[in-house]
């Protein structure tokens, strides 16, 4: 499912959590990618204005399309644009918890969803694939090969 997100309006119901108050732009988009990675979905975030002259920082992200609105557009705009040219708009999930937003989502019969519960699904999220283990080796449970056995008795000199 798509994910569409309003990206000042994310930024700022996050800044006005104590702990995240300095989340910058940039980091905000790292942890939305994280997040669509670990739930293997892919989506877009649309920011105001025209961004920084370098947006170098913003690269290298999977499963996130960085978009800036430009100078005589709003977010909101944008958004709306890609609300309404969605294909299939119930498998659309709208971030934003603005009223405009949420009014065009419900028109196209797409998921809404605030800023606020999305960012604590995202934090539950992130914190699960943090505390997951690492996956076993697969040697753990095949041992192994007949040439790494014959590797490893050179190398201490033992004998079979």
């Amino acid at each position: 499912m798509p994910y569409l997100i309003d990206g000042y309006n994310l930024l700022r119901a996050v800044q006005k959590l104590e702990e995240f108050a300095v989340l910058t732009d940039v980091q905000l988009c790292r942890a939305v990618s994280d997040y669509l990675s670990c739930v293997r979905d892919h989506g877009h975030i649309v920011f105001d204005g025209i961004g920084p002259p370098d947006k170098s920082a913003f690269g290298g992200m999977s499963h996130l399309e960085i978009y800036f609105s430009g100078q005589s557009r709003e977010a909101d705009d944008v958004i709306e644009e890609k609300i309404s040219d969605n294909t299939a708009p119930k498998s659309l999930v709208v971030v934003s918890s603005d009223r405009r937003l949420r009014t065009a989502t419900a028109k196209r019969k797409a998921k809404d969803v605030s800023s606020e519960f999305f960012w604590q699904n995202l934090l539950i999220q992130l914190e699960k694939q943090a505390s997951r283990p690492a996956p076993e080796p697969s040697e753990k449970r095949h041992g192994l090969t007949e040439r790494e056995t014959d590797v490893w008795l050179d190398i201490f000199d033992l004998e079979q």
